[in-house]
């Protein structure tokens, strides 16, 4: 997979933002360059101070500690039921990271150097293609060795010169093909949100609003607002002021909306804005993900994987509308689009099982939990997209265990198919015990959905939630009329209704007794 970087052409942002600079006429972009790290050190002779504010964010890291949980998490260690893990594949992964050179965990993280500005600042014709450990290409290259598929250079010094603010496509390139692919992962962004409509998403829309990350992901010395692995579930307060220095998540819905954000008549904006003391605004206004014709991965069963032709070859099967089902590489996969979420109470708390964690192979193993108490005053219904897993683990440790997959070398199982040895590599470079016996479990991984926000004429409708079997069949710790039902409470209801018929009642009676009188 190559990586490509502000591919498409997307406004930079609301009009009025273009740069006082104009990096062309600057003589230490001229270049050539020979390598990335040589432009960055241009880059450092005017910005001083960014490589040292980009080293102490998890964009460079991939390394995190948890404040909720203490668990240490980050790119660089976790397990996930997708790719599975980053350590022995970070020459094919690092394609991603915001750095150059990360191949192993020799990595130098203090060299400022090897920071990728061109990766979040280019606006056009900028790749880092997957196996060269965060390179951008400069020379004609064969790619894997011995293959005769030759990667074709790009002009450094013409995409330095023309850098601007972050967008869409540039933070897309790596999270919109989270996974190994675009929309893969989260079912919420993919690239069809570089060109947004309306009706997809009302922030993003392209002929609107034309909302960059950067417009709801605020970052302050270059440390982004926003996590999924600590998230702001719940938000009970007034809109920030523009500018207004907080210790607030700047990235929420009430950051800009506020917690009561409903502005209709005054019995329907009270009727709406409680439901903000219990219901996710995103539970609401995004009534399905992956709508904008990209389907997301639901399913991936790893245990498929390795099947070959009659030749000995690789193949792929795909769908009706050519979309990949089955890779010999990666296995089988199951696909949706215009999908209505899951729904779960959530605190914004999040434990992952880790690589040195015991799991029951007897039952479908969370990767991931989301905490949240129903009807807790911290808590919120979210929407996720649910995600089953099937991968490998050690059956006799009974953990989790991560292949070495994308590294053209005999370890690897995309060059190999060979399931033990990419196991034992991989093993290998994590440093994590492995008995040599492996099998493969079912795994569950859940995302927050928060993007793909609907107009709001086409949000939830009151009866898909105040129904049986409604969307939110199941949830606990709430009453919800018309789906849940309590005799006392449904008699007084009723004697409601009947007393406010009455009341019309007598009152339309009253109204033409006194026009009556008044002809009399």
């Amino acid at each position: 997979m190559s990586l490509l970087f502000a591919g498409a052409s997307v406004a930079a942002s609301a009009p009025g933002t273009a740069s006082t600079a104009d990096h062309s006429k600057f003589e230490e972009l001229a270049g050539p360059f020979d390598s990335g790290e040589a432009v960055t050190r241009a880059c450092l002779k005017c910005h001083t101070e960014a490589s040292h504010q980009i080293m102490k964010t998890r964009h460079w890291t991939w390394d995190y500690i948890n404040p909720d949980t203490g668990q240490h998490l980050g790119k660089k260690t976790m397990v996930n039921a997708f790719c599975i893990g980053d350590q022995s594949n970070e020459p094919f992964c690092q394609s991603c990271h915001i750095g150059y050179g990360w191949k192993d965990q020799h990595f130098d993280f203090s060299d400022g150097n090897k920071v990728d500005c061109l990766a979040c600042h280019n606006t056009g014709g900028y790749a880092k293609p997957s196996g060269f450990a965060g390179n951008p290409v400069t020379v004609r290259s064969e790619y894997p060795p011995g293959s005769g598929k030759f990667v074709e250079p790009i002009d450094l010094a013409k995409i330095a010169q023309t850098v601007g603010r972050t967008r869409r496509d540039t933070c897309g390139a790596c999270h919109y093909n989270g996974g190994g692919g675009d929309g893969v992962k989260h079912g919420d962004l993919d690239s069809s949100l570089n060109t947004a409509t309306h009706a997809l998403d009302v922030h993003m829309d392209k002929d609107g609003l034309n909302f960059s990350c950067s417009d709801c992901h605020v970052s302050d010395q270059h440390a982004v607002a926003g996590s999924r692995i600590s998230v702001t579930a719940s938000d009970p307060h007034p809109a920030l002021l523009r500018g207004e220095r907080t210790a607030r998540n700047p990235a929420t819905c009430q950051a800009c909306h506020g917690d009561k954000p409903h502005k209709e008549n005054l019995l329907a904006a009270e009727r709406l804005n409680a439901h903000t003391d219990t219901l996710a605004c995103q539970s609401c206004h995004i009534p399905a993900f992956a709508r904008g014709g990209v389907p997301t991965k639901m399913a991936w069963d790893w245990s498929q994987a390795g099947q070959l032709t009659a030749e000995g070859k690789p193949f792929q099967k795909k769908d009706d509308h050519g979309h990949v089902i089955y890779d010999s590489k990666k296995g089988a996969f199951v696909l949706g689009k215009d999908v209505t979420p899951a729904y779960q109470w959530f605190n914004g708390k999040v434990t992952y099982t880790l690589q040195d964690d015991k799991i029951d192979p007897s039952t479908r193993v969370p990767i991931n939990v989301f905490h949240g108490e129903p009807g807790a005053a911290d808590a919120r219904i979210w929407p996720v997209k649910v995600f089953h897993g099937r991968q490998p683990y050690d059956t006799e440790r009974n953990t989790l265990l991560v292949p070495s997959v994308g590294v053209p070398n005999d370890s690897a199982f995309w060059y190999n198919f060979d399931w033990a040895k990419a196991l034992a590599a991989g093993a290998e470079a994590t440093g994590a015990p492995y008995s040599g016996k492996y099998g493969f479990v079912d795994t569950q991984m859940l995302w927050p959905i928060t993007h793909m926000v609907a107009p709001k004429d086409k949000a939830v409708g009151c009866h898909e939630c105040h129904t049986n079997g409604g969307r939110l069949a199941g949830i606990d710790g709430v009453y919800i009329p018309g789906r849940d039902h309590n005799p006392w409470l449904d008699r007084l209801g009723w004697l409601a209704a009947l007393a406010a018929l009455l009341g019309v009642t007598l009152h339309a009676i009253a109204r033409v007794i006194t026009h009556l009188r008044k002809e009399d």
